[in-house]
């Protein structure tokens, strides 16, 4: 799919989201990649194989409660 030189990582590589945009719609929260990932605001993602990668965005720090 991707004709870049050199190439995007593919979906299945560790770092697929580096591949270069295709499509970016902010408003409905989703982003295309020329390596045929669907990536969401909430850092979830679908492979173009049907493969659903759960939301991995870090823990917001500040809103972490620890017990002393």
């Amino acid at each position: 799919m991707c004709q870049h030189q050199p190439p995007c990582p593919s979906a299945d590589s560790a770092d697929r989201e580096a591949a270069h945009l295709v499509a970016h719609h902010p408003e409905q929260g989703w982003s295309l990649l020329c390596n045929g990932v669907l990536c969401f605001e909430d850092t979830g993602e679908l492979l173009p194989d049907g493969q659903i990668i759960a939301p991995h965005r870090p823990l917001d720090a500040e809103r972490v409660v620890t017990a002393a």
